[in-house]
């Protein structure tokens, strides 16, 4: 599985218990899809830089997760069909690898 951030754009006129169902049910589908949802945010209302339809503002949500490309293409296909969702972007993620730190070898003395 992979490492992947998504930012959903939404219709302003969502209230936030709507919000926060759509937010529930994201979470629900990529662990239900065999993914793991690391982190989730909402970022709330934001004015857009064009307008997209008819909306000057967005409703944004934040997700961090793990999922194969499976799950992803699923997720794509529900954000694309469903009317409450004006964006959405999927971003594929860097592992970073953690390296040890070597202890800091002692300066030999230079006058010797």
């Amino acid at each position: 599985m992979r490492l992947y951030e998504t930012v959903l754009i939404l219709k302003p006129v969502m209230t936030d218990q709507e919000v926060a169902e759509l937010s529930d049910k994201t979470k629900a589908s990529i662990s239900g899809g065999g993914g793991e949802v690391l982190s989730q945010d909402n970022w709330g209302r934001r004015k857009l830089l064009h307008m997209i339809g008819k909306s000057r503002e967005g409703v944004y949500l934040y997700f961090k997760y793990r999922a194969s490309t499976a799950l992803l293409e699923k997720l794509g296909h529900t954000f694309r069909v469903s009317d409450q969702v004006l964006r959405h972007s999927f971003t594929l993620m860097r592992e970073r690898k953690v390296r040890e730190k070597k202890p800091k070898k002692a300066k030999a003395s230079a006058a010797a």
